[in-house]
């Protein structure tokens, strides 16, 4: 009985901060993980030091414990870790019923990179945040993703979350950003994606600028003279590789080159802005770069495209995107290649997916001068900027079946006020992303939020 209550007393410190216990044996340690983990259905980490759960890190299992799913297993699981990290895990598994046990490494909550690295390396499905209380999928295949993102840099702050979460699916091996295109004329746009390959550490990304397209739409969010940043001593803030006397290229003209130097059907195309380049792309003729035509690079050489844009279910509504440059879209709808897939991602997904000003300065206060983080501090108050334009992205690297429900396929029509009807049909090459389940957006914005989190 004393030794029963002595238990007791342990699993009682774990909820009490600040608990001096007594020492348990490696015995009455797997006791009290036992009982832990009929009470923690879903599941728990635990700090042996302290028998308290951890309120922040990143948490992996080592693969020789991965097995362990009884009470006799669980000595063994004690042992490695106080050998290891002094943390243990536990989980149901929902199809099999049995709960794991689990010898845990923890990660500092700002390397993911490292933690995912090590959970491939040891045969672990997730990686565990305890502060975001989210599973991020560690063990997706490693697929040659290459992408190019095509974006309305210098209007919405979206943008520059969505090319965030580029650099961080590269710092993670997931894909290669082989260019990213600016939409929205005017240099400075360009140059705030300058200013972002540089911050990240990918200065030699190259930056195609529309020069051509719709003249003066609508900006939103004024922060498209971010690159020309200084301290109060004068100096530039960010640094930049296009200097202001450089050049960038036309941004049909980078489509073509990028296109031109890739392998067959390897190319996924992000859309998160207007589709003024890809208009163009696919009216565009032979060149230095190919003896093709527009229509025919794109059929040879694209996968598919991720489109933030639409508008779908009962309502008739015009789309932003698509009516701000209509004579482009309708273009695009008409020459866009019939047997490559078009995923869209409707505003009304992202509505719910809010990301506040002083929650982004908080996320991003790891550093004192962050792009993103100086756009909140000093050039725009809190305009509700919802986290529309990750979502193309997140799809487009993430998959099909990871973070969202697709409808079935069908075809897409654009009506000349920006109306975009779906017309369901199994040899369709459109889909698009419908709103998730309760819970749904606070995850994804979460998994925003922890790409925010890392440097």
């Amino acid at each position: 009985m004393r030794r029963f209550l002595l238990i007791i007393t342990a699993l009682l410190a774990v909820s009490l901060t600040g608990y001096s216990q007594q020492k348990l044996s490696d015995k009455d340690l797997a006791t009290a993980v036992w009982v832990i983990g009929q009470t923690f259905s879903e599941g728990f980490t635990l700090d042996l030091n302290t028998m308290t759960y951890p309120k922040e890190g990143l948490f992996v299992s080592y693969r020789e414990t991965q097995n362990s799913f009884d009470r006799k297993s669980l000595p063994a699981v004690i042992k490695h870790a106080h050998a290891h990290d002094n943390i243990v895990g536990g989980w149901r598994d929902p199809e099999t019923g049995l709960y794991y046990f689990d010898s845990t490494r923890k990660f500092a909550e700002d390397d993911l990179a490292d933690a995912l690295a090590f959970a491939r390396e040891h045969g672990q499905h997730t990686v565990y945040d305890a502060a975001l209380d989210i599973n991020v999928k560690s063990n997706y295949e490693q697929e040659d993703i290459r992408v190019i993102l095509d974006c309305d840099m210098g209007s919405s702050t979206d943008d520059l979350f969505a090319l965030m979460m580029l650099y961080r699916y590269m710092d993670m091996k997931r894909c290669t950003l082989l260019g990213v295109i600016v939409d929205r004329m005017d240099r400075a746009n360009a140059d705030a994606v300058d200013v972002m390959n540089n911050y990240y550490g990918y200065p030699d990304i190259p930056i195609g600028l529309e020069k051509a397209g719709v003249e003066a739409p609508h900006v939103y969010i004024p922060y498209h003279n971010m690159a020309y940043a200084r301290s109060t001593d004068g100096e530039p803030l960010f640094k930049r590789s296009i200097g202001d006397d450089g050049e960038y290229m036309d941004g049909y003209k980078l489509y073509r080159k990028i296109l031109a130097a890739q392998p067959d059907k390897s190319v996924t195309i992000a859309s998160i802005g207007f589709v003024t380049c890809l208009a163009r792309l696919l009216e565009s003729g032979p060149d230095e770069y190919s003896p093709l035509s527009g229509v025919e690079l794109v059929q040879r050489k694209v996968k598919n495209i991720y489109c933030m844009g639409g508008v779908f279910g009962d309502s008739f509504e015009h789309d932003y995107n698509f009516t701000a440059a209509i004579d482009f879209s309708l273009k695009f709808f008409d020459l866009w290649p019939k047997d490559i897939d078009i995923v869209f991602s409707p505003g009304e997904v992202g509505d719910p997916l809010y990301y506040s000003a002083a929650q982004i300065i908080k996320d991003m206060s790891w550093t004192k001068v962050h792009p993103i983080k100086w756009i909140y501090e000093f050039l725009v108050e809190d305009k509700f900027q919802k986290m529309w334009d990750p979502l193309a992205v997140i799809n487009a690297v993430e998959g099909d079946d990871i973070f969202y429900e697709l409808s079935p396929r069908g075809w897409v029509t654009l009506t000349p006020t920006g109306e975009t009807i779906f017309k369901e049909d199994p040899k369709g090459n459109a889909r698009y992303q419908h709103p998730g389940p309760e819970g749904w957006s606070d995850y994804v914005l979460k998994y925003i939020r922890l790409m925010a989190i890392q440097h």
